[in-house]
């Protein structure tokens, strides 16, 4: 017989000798002879079992040292097997069914209450050194709930990250609070967490941080801090992400991305000289669907929602970048307001992109780069390359493809984002391969084996490399086509007679890696 917490089983202890009885009438029942008189009649059998029994209530009914209660406790504790995930959600979800069947008529009872809604909607919770005050926190959000010392609710505040805490965004949730509606009160907290759930957004995915500043539908947000704007880092290149020499990629979190690198944009507003009809509340509110891409439903702009203003929102650059002139209709199209509110000094797009490609390049060093016009060289392990960027080729109308810096990007409603963030990747895909062939590499013109491309825009969003084919003596050409910034089509174009060089689809992998 096992014994139990504070039983002890020495030699004369009461439970060895009930374990002596038990054992011997197992054995008188068993084993003995039935004709044989027994050692002790039944009535001393049962005089005996009853001593035995008020010695055991003596034993337990007798005052015991805390201490020696607290020992005893610990050692049961620690003889406890390990619960199982299975075990321990069912242990929560019976507990808050206990939480919801109590009544709230007290301060703890009012805490416990509000503890157990933020668990169950995985948020945090703590409550101040009085414990009148509790609040419910997410790394975006926190609520927080005032109460007295009897219960009784005083006010609620919501705060979002970097921003003072609203009353007018709180009034539902006071009164339901209020009214003790808390399965209201836990649909309105699940609606916040909701609502920050976008793409991009760095509680919302488990993708890395590039690619979510590549294919989340807002990029990598970064809060406004202090003077800091709501950054949207929406492109970076190869460049940008590996380390010069070592070629060893860096070690990207969201919380370690500078804000500088890449392509990526500032969220502001500013006035304008035309009325545009921009929105005064928010246009998600609690659960919203979203679409395939991730991208959330929005309310309708009314009249209560939305006010004529002599201003309108903008995406900011980092730094002016290169858009051509399809490329800028196409975001004025998208949000059916011009890009520039005159038209601007255009330019040919290449001139633009080596001009932009220069000046990071000096961000980096102490010397200006070489001046070598539209020619740039690249000294590899085994060649060295001579590229020319025919910016000024001919590519409809007799004229070259025209381009202008952008610095900024009007837009009105939270929905056109998305859209132009994707118009903003593509063009930044495109900038990056023509932005390649600029180097600082400073070689002699006629050096032996120096071979030549010539790098020759064919519309907005393609462009040809030209180059002598390694065994004949014929011109090849390389046609790529920049579908989007997540694609690059690929085709070589040589003579019939000319021996194959690799195929498309090679040349397409290598340029898509």
């Amino acid at each position: 017989m096992a014994a139990g917490p504070g039983v002890s089983m020495q030699s004369g202890s009461p439970a060895r000798e009930l374990s002596s009885l038990s054992v011997q009438q197992g054995g008188n029942q068993t084993h003995g002879d039935r004709n044989k008189p027994e050692e002790a009649t039944e009535a001393e059998k049962q005089n005996r079992m009853t001593a035995l029994l008020e010695r055991l209530h003596a034993k337990h009914n007798a005052s015991r040292p805390w201490q020696e209660t607290c020992k005893v406790v610990r050692q049961a504790m620690e003889k406890r097997g390990v619960m199982n995930a299975a075990g321990h959600q069912l242990l929560l979800t019976c507990l808050e069914t206990l939480q919801r069947a109590l009544k709230v008529s007290s301060l703890p009872s009012m805490t416990d209450r509000l503890e157990s809604i933020a668990r169950q909607n995985m948020l945090g919770s703590h409550l101040s050194p009085s414990g009148t005050e509790c609040y419910i926190t997410s790394d975006m959000f926190y609520v927080e709930v005032q109460l007295d010392t009897t219960g009784q609710l005083v006010d609620v505040k919501v705060a979002h990250q970097g921003e003072n805490p609203t009353l007018s965004e709180a009034r539902l949730l006071l009164l339901h609070i209020r009214e003790k509606n808390f399965e209201e009160f836990s649909k309105h907290l699940k609606g916040l967490v909701e609502l920050y759930k976008l793409p991009g957004d760095k509680l919302a995915t488990n993708a890395n941080t590039v690619e979510t500043i590549l294919h989340g539908s807002v990029g990598l947000l970064t809060a406004r801090s202090g003077g800091h704007l709501v950054t949207l880092q929406c492109y970076v290149s190869p460049y940008d992400i590996f380390e010069e020499g070592t070629g060893t990629q860096l070690n990207l979190t969201d919380s370690n991305v500078p804000r500088s690198l890449g392509v990526s944009v500032s969220v502001t507003i500013e006035g304008t000289s035309a009325v545009y009809k921009l929105p005064i509340a928010p246009l998600i509110t609690g659960s919203h669907p979203v679409d395939n891409k991730g991208t959330p439903s929005f309310s309708t702009v009314t009249n209560s929602n939305c006010v004529d203003l002599p201003a309108c929102f903008f995406l900011k650059m980092n730094r002016p970048m290169p858009f051509s002139l399809s490329f800028i209709q196409r975001m004025g199209n998208a949000t059916s307001i011009p890009v520039f509110e005159s038209p601007p000094s255009l330019s040919p797009l290449y001139q633009l992109i080596v001009q932009s490609q220069r000046q990071l390049l000096e961000e980096g060093s102490s010397t200006p780069p070489p001046s070598h016009n539209m020619h740039f060289y690249s000294v590899l392990p085994d060649q060295q390359h001579c590229y020319f960027l025919n910016g000024d080729a001919p590519v409809q109308d007799g004229r070259s493809l025209q381009g202008a810096l952008v610095t900024k990007i009007p837009f009105r409603h939270p929905a056109q984002v998305p859209l132009l963030l994707d118009i903003i990747r593509h063009q930044a895909a495109y900038n990056n391969l023509i932005g390649s062939c600029v180097k600082r590499t400073s070689i002699k013109e006629d050096s032996a084996g120096l071979l030549q491309f010539e790098v020759c825009p064919l519309t907005d969003s393609s462009f040809s490399v030209s180059f002598q084919h390694p065994v004949n003596e014929s011109l090849v050409c390389v046609v790529m086509e920049v579908i989007d910034s997540r694609q690059v089509s690929c085709k070589l174009y040589k003579g019939l007679s000319d021996a194959l060089i690799c195929t498309d689809e090679f040349i397409t992998k290598v340029v898509q890696r």
